[in-house]
């Protein structure tokens, strides 16, 4: 049992990144929303029984580090799982140890999302008993990741990705710090360069420290003491781009893209994919949007616009950076030349106002499902006509409610496929009566 609870060996040499954790929550960077006097984790650690939560972030943000300092606060043992290289098998045999001790620990599960719902609920039983804290950690939405019994047992906590500030405030405190920094090494950063660096980072506080450690390493062997833009970027093998993922320039260039395509300048739209792949945006991120593009921007103009955007979405998943550039670019072009309506767009977001204006309107009986003999007897979806099986396909009966029956959402327009979709809506209206 000694073996289990035992801390990791500080004799070993640790990565920059390591050493350089927070001991307190005082020297935590970011989380402002979690952190300080009110705030939530603050008030969770000064309660007695603290309760089984889990974070969901974003790499680098601070996860593993203030589980860390959970356990110094609580005095509880320690243990650390990955879920990446730990099988549930160990923890079952852990877990099975605790209860026979009758002792509590904490129990941090780095990547919990990847154990299977089914393999989730050996933990259930152990925060049931109170036997563990568990801890969790996850880059994905535990909504979708973790199963509802365990989620009703855990109090998720959201880490936001650091900023450039909080990056900044890091790296420099590593540059000064003699004794677990690189205070020592005697090296002069420029401003530029740090700043650059925070750029490079996006957010993930890790990805600095270990930039800086290789520079540090790399400026050793070549007794260089002034670490400038130049320097780093040949370091790195690369121009770093003036882009922030996560702030302002980040959605500025979607911005643009989105508007460029939306006023069919294929050009624009083309150069602000390449600066956004060239600043090392996620691929599927931009697919994301240009499939929202497709239905809100395209829409019913050219309804095959959507089917591409999917497709060149999932081709992103599939094959990757960089070879997917031209599999955008190729959507890039072909939604910016194809026609636009908006027509899907406003009748969604008119049908949404209508719904909070009645929300709860009586279905009429004649459409109103009836799976029993009762219901049916009763009256639903009595005298319902099923129009394919009629000469014509479109047969008047009502299908709204009654305080709505002249409701229009829809109004087409001549453009594209949509002129088809228009002259049929026409005349489907006209022997619907509505018209």
């Amino acid at each position: 049992m000694s073996m289990l609870f035992s801390r990791e060996d500080d004799s070993l040499i640790k990565p920059l990144a390591e050493r350089m954790r927070p001991s307190s929550l005082e020297e935590v960077a970011g989380q402002s929303h979690l952190l300080g006097p009110g705030k939530l984790l603050t008030e969770l650690l000064s309660r007695k029984n603290f309760p089984s939560i889990v974070f969901w972030g974003p790499p680098g943000s601070g996860k593993t580090t203030l589980a860390n300092l959970i356990a110094d606060y609580t005095s509880l043992p320690f243990i650390r799982f990955s879920a990446v290289i730990s099988g549930i098998p160990e923890i079952k045999k852990l877990l099975k140890e605790v209860s026979e001790r009758n002792t509590r620990l904490i129990l941090f599960v780095d990547e919990i999302h990847r154990f299977n719902k089914l393999q989730q609920d050996a933990f259930l039983p152990y925060i049931e008993r109170g036997h563990i804290i568990l801890i969790g950690a996850t880059t994905e939405n535990p909504s979708f990741e973790l199963n509802n019994a365990l989620l009703s047992r855990l109090k998720i906590l959201v880490l936001h990705a650091l900023n450039e500030d909080d990056i900044g405030n890091i790296v420099k405190r590593a540059l000064a710090d003699k004794e677990k920094g690189l205070g020592k090494e005697n090296l002069q950063w420029s401003q530029t360069a740090i700043n650059l660096l925070c750029v490079y980072s996006s957010g993930d506080a890790r990805v600095a420290l270990n930039v800086l450690e290789t520079v540090a390493m790399t400026a050793k062997k070549e007794q260089c003491t002034l670490i400038d833009e130049e320097y780093l970027q040949n370091i790195l093998q690369k121009r770093i781009p003036r882009y922030d993922k996560k702030g302002e320039h980040h959605y500025d260039y979607i911005s643009a893209l989105h508007k460029s395509l939306r006023g069919s300048d294929v050009d624009a739209g083309l150069y602000y994919l390449a600066c956004m792949l060239h600043a090392g945006e996620d691929p599927i991120y931009i697919a994301r949007r240009l499939v929202r593009f497709a239905s809100e921007d395209v829409g019913l103009a050219d309804p095959f616009a959507l089917v591409l955007a999917m497709n060149v979405f999932q081709s992103c998943q599939v094959i990757g950076v960089p070879e997917c550039d031209c599999i955008l670019a190729e959507l890039v072009i072909y939604l910016g030349l194809a026609p636009k309506s908006i027509s899907s767009y406003q009748a969604i977001n008119e049908a949404k106002a209508w719904v909070d204006k009645h929300p709860f309107e009586e279905v009429p009986m004649v459409i109103r499902n009836a799976p029993t003999r009762w219901m049916k007897e009763y009256g639903y979806g009595k005298d319902y006509v099923y129009p394919p099986s009629q000469d014509d396909e479109v047969y008047q009966q009502d299908y709204l409610p009654e305080r709505l029956r002249n409701l229009r959402l829809y109004h087409p327009v001549a453009r594209g496929k949509e002129a088809y979709f228009k002259e049929r809506w026409e005349k489907i209206q006209k022997k619907l009566g509505k018209l």
